[in-house]
């Protein structure tokens, strides 16, 4: 019983939290919060971002042009309930990995055209 008043309080607090700051600045904190993501899932996301972008750096420095198979690598590896896309603009627009995200977008919106 009282491990549910803790979650209601939480729930609640957060409630509060989201209406005094600019959720829209915030689209993948919002993304985590609205989707009742795990920390072990966040964290996920996380480590496979560090290694996407480790690569990226190499392959950078090697001259490859293409990361057309990065960003295939990320969205296969990505968990339910993240969107690929809406989880790549999301962080892009929080400053995570802003050279990987950036070209990310770059391939996504160079295929839609």
């Amino acid at each position: 019983m009282e491990e549910d008043n803790k979650e209601i309080t939480t729930a609640f607090q957060l409630q509060l939290i989201s209406q005094i700051i600019d959720i829209n600045k915030y689209p993948f904190t919002k993304m985590i919060i609205d989707m009742n993501i795990t920390k072990e899932a966040y964290d996920d996301v996380f480590l496979l971002l560090e290694k996407l972008n480790q690569q990226f750096e190499i392959q950078k420095e090697e001259g490859l042009l293409d990361y057309t198979s990065l960003l295939i690598h990320f969205a296969g590896m990505l968990q339910l309930p993240f969107e690929p896309t809406a989880t790549i603009y999301a962080l892009k627009k929080e400053g995570y990995f802003p050279q990987l995200m950036t070209t990310f977008i770059h391939i996504l919106e160079s295929e839609s055209e």
